[in-house]
């Protein structure tokens, strides 16, 4: 693991790291908040998903997640959105493609298959790897993102509900199958067969049987994406009669920005918190 940079802040450790990946064949970097209470012992661990054109930087640098986690004894780990590298297929001038667009799936497609391995990165590679240098209670897992990374976040927990004990999104794109920012990266990734996007798509999961306890969603009224792209209320219908929980809160005058998901931060640290134990 290689060291990029490490800083304490409200008594634990800000680091930000990078580390060879088997699955994206490339090196990948990845953040880590860890709270003062992991010198002592193992503490649970939340895994955040950031959103199209980012990387770990954007709520490591404007998140406000610190204060909390160290106050709740969260470890935060925060993944990069896609591989990297110049040898990694790219669109320069497609920013829902590419570089910074990896939509946490693993794709099926040339020249995107070869490095686009996002969702083994997340839910194997990564925890794997992380766990190794970090006192992580693996027991105790949690996972949130926003806008692509709510997607992610939504999907990895509804295909893995026997590992993580929360989930929660700010602003999610819940059927990315069918969104207008999503779809033509679906289909570059997995090919034309719709039958496949459904491994990654929320609503597509829950439709076909997919279970997790509950959610929180999180979405601003004033977010310029919410018609087209984001439309939590497709997942409000689709988990109807199903057993699985949802808190969704709409905000008014709130848009899509890490001013929205800042204000928000810490009322989904706590509610991690609640489930984490």
């Amino acid at each position: 693991m290689k060291v990029i940079s490490q800083n304490t802040a409200f008594g634990g450790m800000q680091g930000v790291f990078s580390h060879d990946s088997a699955a994206c064949k490339g090196e990948m970097t990845f953040a880590v908040y860890v709270p003062p209470q992991a010198i002592s012992e193992p503490r649970p661990v939340l895994w955040y998903l950031s959103g199209l054109t980012c990387t770990h930087a954007n709520v490591t640098e404007k998140g406000e997640y610190r204060r909390m986690a160290s106050e709740l004894g969260i470890i935060i780990v925060c993944p990069d959105t896609s591989p990297r590298g110049s040898d990694v297929p790219d669109e320069l001038t497609n920013w829902q493609m590419g570089k910074g667009a990896g939509f946490y799936l693993d794709a099926t497609e040339t020249p995107w298959a070869e490095h686009y391995q996002m969702y083994t990165y997340i839910t194997e590679e990564l925890p794997a790897f992380a766990s190794q240098h970090f006192r992580m209670d693996m027991s105790r897992q949690g996972i949130f993102g926003h806008s692509m990374g709510g997607h992610g976040a939504m999907t990895i927990a509804l295909r893995n509900p026997e590992r993580f004990k929360s989930c929660s999104a700010f602003a999610p794109i819940v059927e990315p199958s069918t969104a207008d920012w999503s779809v033509g990266a679906f289909e570059k990734y997995l090919g034309p067969d719709k039958t496949a996007w459904r491994h990654y798509d929320a609503c597509a999961l829950v439709k076909d049987g997919a279970r997790f306890p509950e959610f929180l969603i999180d979405q601003g009224k004033a977010d310029g994406f919410l018609e087209n792209g984001l439309r939590p209320w497709l997942f409000e219908e689709a988990v109807k009669g199903t057993g699985i929980g949802l808190t969704l809160r709409m905000h008014e005058r709130y848009d899509h920005s890490y001013y929205f998901i800042s204000t928000f931060m810490d009322d989904h640290l706590k509610w991690h918190a609640e489930r984490l134990g």
